[in-house]
């Protein structure tokens, strides 16, 4: 992009560009419609040092001089919730070990994450070829004074001052609750093989 791209310019843009990847392979426009699960989709938190601003469409998060951002989905917190109870329910007849080789609380929440995507771009913003509304992103105007910046996924659930900080509240959560049921309850959890319950993106820098 320009230097001076405006955040409007932005969502614009990426969504013709993602859009236009649909139409060169031939994608099913209007199952793509009705199917809103099916789309290419992203989140994504930029910082524009032109417009001195930060951008967050979809579910991210970001500091700045210790204040923390956030754009999360609605309802999440409700299918987290759901998934926890059902979760809890479960492990009185089965054990964590199983649960992270197979995540029934999961199986069980997969409709509501599907029937969510149906206010994807209406209910809530994400990156996915189809208009994004600028009512559901979060714009941040950043002082001249701001001293420290970060940009983070939601695979840091406790964001920290820094990269070390952060990935240590990530690891006593993971140690005390790889479920992600109590302590801080997720739509997913630690699984055999891998390193966390999500992805994590991190980038702290002064403006």
């Amino acid at each position: 992009m320009p230097a001076d791209t405006s955040f409007r310019v932005f969502c614009d843009g990426i969504t013709e560009f993602i859009h236009l990847i649909y139409i060169n392979h031939r994608v099913d426009m209007n199952r793509l419609s009705l199917h809103p699960e099916e789309r290419i989709t992203a989140s994504a938190v930029i910082y524009s040092a032109h417009q001195s601003q930060i951008w967050m469409v979809g579910d991210c998060q970001c500091m700045a001089d210790g204040r923390i951002y956030d754009n999360p989905k609605p309802q999440e917190a409700q299918v987290a919730e759901e998934r926890a109870r059902f979760l809890t329910e479960a492990l009185k007849t089965t054990t964590v070990e199983q649960i992270m080789e197979h995540d029934t609380g999961r199986d069980h929440i997969k409709p509501l994450l599907i029937a969510g995507c149906k206010g994807q771009n209406k209910d809530y913003s994400v990156i996915d070829g189809f208009g994004i509304p600028l009512d559901k992103t979060r714009l941040i105007n950043v002082s001249s004074t701001t001293e420290d910046i970060i940009l983070a996924s939601d695979g840091y659930p406790f964001l920290k001052p820094t990269l070390a900080e952060s990935e240590e509240a990530l690891r006593q959560q993971l140690a005390v609750d790889p479920l992600c049921i109590k302590t801080f309850k997720a739509t997913k959890g630690l699984m055999y093989g891998n390193h966390s319950f999500d992805d994590r993106s991190y980038v702290r820098f002064k403006p």
